[in-house]
């Protein structure tokens, strides 16, 4: 019989460098019911701080959750299908962006890569207001995942 190989645990360092490097993750909050809900979201990962921070608008649901039990989990997936990174803690939603360019406009506007900035900000600015943006900021306070050492 062949020995397959064993998945390996990734190192904190790993772990933080795998989420720097993604973009998109599976933020799960949970429901009423205990029963998580998953949702694909566009993240920002800033690796002193350990936290993880999402846009999204106030009428979400996923808001709610939070609000009511802050408990969540970002999992994001590795260069390929054989890696993975779960980071875990307790999640603050922040109050809507209320006027261009406030605190948590100019937060909003930070998250975006310098490459993916707006040409016009302040009309960007303008828009976070009209769409209630706000950030979920997802505080780690536990790392894991394996890598899977495989050809395929």
């Amino acid at each position: 019989m062949t020995q397959r190989p064993a998945p390996r645990a990734l190192s904190d360092q790993a772990l933080s460098d795998l989420l720097g490097r993604q973009r998109f993750g599976t933020l799960a909050t949970v429901k009423r019911s205990g029963h998580p809900h998953p949702t694909t979201m566009v993240y920002s990962w800033d690796p002193e701080a350990r936290i993880a921070r999402f846009s999204t608008t106030a009428d979400r649901v996923k808001v709610q959750h939070l609000q009511r039990d802050p408990r969540a989990a970002l999992h994001v997936q590795g260069g390929d299908v054989w890696s993975f990174a779960v980071a875990e803690g307790e999640a603050t939603v922040s109050e809507p962006t209320a006027v261009p360019g406030d605190a948590v406009g100019q937060e909003l506007l930070g998250m975006i890569p310098q490459s993916g900035r707006p040409e016009d900000e302040a009309a960007f600015l303008e828009e976070l207001v009209a769409e209630r943006r706000l950030v979920i900021r997802l505080k780690v306070d536990r790392l894991y995942g394996t890598a899977l050492d495989i050809d395929g």
